[in-house]
């Protein structure tokens, strides 16, 4: 039967017309000539790891369910428009584990699927590991608001980990969030670390959000810990295993000057390995007045 799902996945891919490729396109296709304009008041942000739709329950899946990850399981288009379903209630969501099409994600780019859905016109895909029809693992970012700039970083080590770093605002004095997902290994996830902090020293006001692989203590002593990042505040910020978590690996961070409220993590989302953690940011009067004040226009 895992065959016959194969075959028929393979032939459908064959099917597609060439060059299709979503990767990258998804902010340059939103983008229209207007100002670039934030709320006044709060932006609700959220940070998940969706582990492609595979949906672990609990640890003997990584053995019993471990075919998920090179071919589609019957309700893996369903988890990911349940996930679109909670996406809905947030304005700007980082997303880690995005299959960008292949045979486990019934050749769907997840992340367009994800906008679509939960009604987000803008997003970006960032590929990181190009394993073909076999899997295309990738960041992800939506948006509500449109920002005035988008880059993709790869990060140090071996290929397959990268950041998404997004502005708001105007460059006088942007609002910059990173969605990121680091390294498993201490001593290459402290080199990323290094090379974000060195990224993100001259900005005022930003979010790092993402799943960084390590508890909050191991950040305190990394190289980010010279920004002076604080992580969001709750009474239990564990994210994962899902169905028993007891390891905060899943972080959002944000500069001293920024206030956050209603951190907490969705403990009944029970549609990937990890839970998704999510808080509310006061945008500082700052940016919105620099946003108002130079009124930026955006070009395609």
């Amino acid at each position: 039967m895992l065959l016959d799902r194969a075959r028929l996945a393979y032939r459908d891919w064959k099917a597609r017309p060439a060059g299709f490729s979503f990767a990258r396109e998804g902010a340059r296709k939103t983008r229209q000539t207007r100002e670039v304009l934030l709320p006044q008041d709060t932006v609700k942000l959220m940070s998940f790891n969706i582990q492609a739709g595979i949906g672990s329950q609990k640890f003997g899946d990584y053995i019993t369910g471990s075919w998920k990850h090179l071919v589609a399981h019957p309700r893996s288009v369903e988890t990911i428009e349940q996930i679109a379903q909670v996406l809905s209630h947030f304005d700007v969501v980082g997303l880690q584990e995005v299959d960008g099409g292949s045979l486990r994600s019934r050749n769907m780019n997840q992340l367009v699927h994800l906008a679509s859905m939960a009604g987000f016109p803008v997003w970006h895909q960032q590929l990181n590991r190009n394993l073909g029809r076999f899997g295309q693992f990738s960041n992800g970012f939506l948006s509500r608001h449109q920002p005035f700039e988008i880059t993709d970083h790869r990060l140090p080590g071996l290929p397959g980990r990268g950041a998404i770093v997004i502005k708001y605002g105007h460059p006088i004095q942007p609002l910059v969030v990173v969605v990121a997902h680091l390294a498993l290994g201490e001593k290459v996830r402290n080199t990323q670390l290094s090379y974000l902090a060195r990224l993100l020293a001259d900005y005022k006001y930003v979010v790092v959000m993402g799943d960084f692989n390590c508890r909050l203590n191991h950040l305190d002593h990394s190289p980010l810990a010279a920004l002076g990042l604080q992580t969001v505040r709750a009474d239990n910020l564990n994210t994962y295993p899902s169905w028993a978590p007891d390891r905060h690996i899943d972080h959002i961070l944000l500069s001293p000057e920024l206030e956050s409220r209603h951190t907490r993590v969705l403990s009944d989302c029970l549609l990937s390995d990890h839970l998704p953690l999510a808080t509310e940011i006061i945008i500082p009067d700052e940016v919105i007045a620099a946003t108002r004040e130079h009124r930026l226009p955006l070009i395609d």
